[in-house]
């Protein structure tokens, strides 16, 4: 199983701190949510932990092992992939040729492979195929392989973003806002999905505002605030958590008497 660290990063844009002196850890087997009001640096962390953002200080390892420097294209390989809070299909492509583009990332087969199309490239683009089929069945929209993306309704396409993630055969699946726009059917859907995406072996570190999907499928929760860690324990800590209501709601918890 996975083990990914954030060690005291802190990211400066300018003068402006997106992140500082945050500090976590997604554990093996854990479903670990990350959750704040908007603009607490969430999807920031997700840019960082897979080479977008460069760090200002700090360092985030994956499995005992720095991965600052690397590009997304590097990450995505050692296993960390990914899905968007506004979704980035290919919006010409099929389903099917959009969950086949992330599985390549597994290709052993060159370029000249590709364009000589030898039998052994063949049968990569075969299993890459399959593959992509496997991964669309998962997340219960292989009957729309043909269909192209665009065409899509979104609660599909969310869940076809989520099948791309799968084909790369990742060890750590970050998701950033899956719920978002989904009726209550789709995210309680949802929420047994990303059980599923745990049961497989997978370490998923979820960005959710949905309180109900966060509280329904994670063991532990961090919250951010300004780009600071303000919270971290059980979903019933941090419900509990003066700190934590006083950040979303604007005033302290009022104490019972």
């Amino acid at each position: 199983m996975a083990h990914l660290e954030f060690d005291k990063v802190t990211v400066k844009f300018g003068g402006l701190y997106a992140l500082s002196d945050l500090s976590f850890e997604l554990r093996g087997g854990e479903i670990l949510g990350l959750i704040g009001p908007n603009g607490a640096g969430k999807t920031t962390i997700f840019n960082v932990l897979t080479g977008v953002y460069k760090v200002s200080s700090g360092n985030v390892r994956f499995n005992d092992h720095s991965i600052l420097g690397k590009r997304p294209h590097q990450i995505l390989k050692h296993g960390i992939a990914r899905t968007f809070q506004n979704i980035r299909l290919f919006s010409k492509m099929t389903a099917l040729e959009n969950t086949m583009v992330a599985r390549h990332c597994r290709s052993k087969k060159g370029v000249f492979g590709a364009i000589l199309r030898t039998g052994s490239q063949k049968r990569e683009e075969k299993l890459i195929q399959d593959k992509a089929h496997e991964s669309l069945a998962f997340m219960g929209v292989d009957e729309y392989a043909d269909t192209v993306a665009a065409n899509l309704p979104y609660g599909l396409q969310r869940r076809l973003e989520i099948a791309r993630a799968l084909a790369s055969d990742p060890k750590v699946l970050l998701l950033d806002e899956p719920a978002a726009g989904m009726n209550p059917a789709e995210s309680a859907k949802l929420m047994e999905d990303i059980g599923r995406i745990s049961s497989l072996g997978i370490d998923v570190l979820l960005v959710e505002h949905d309180m109900k999907v966060i509280m329904g499928v994670c063991s532990r929760i961090v919250c951010v605030v300004h780009g600071e860690k303000i919270a971290e324990g059980s979903p019933s800590e941090i419900q509990s958590n003066p700190k934590v209501i006083e950040a979303y709601l604007g005033q302290p918890a009022e104490k019972s008497t």
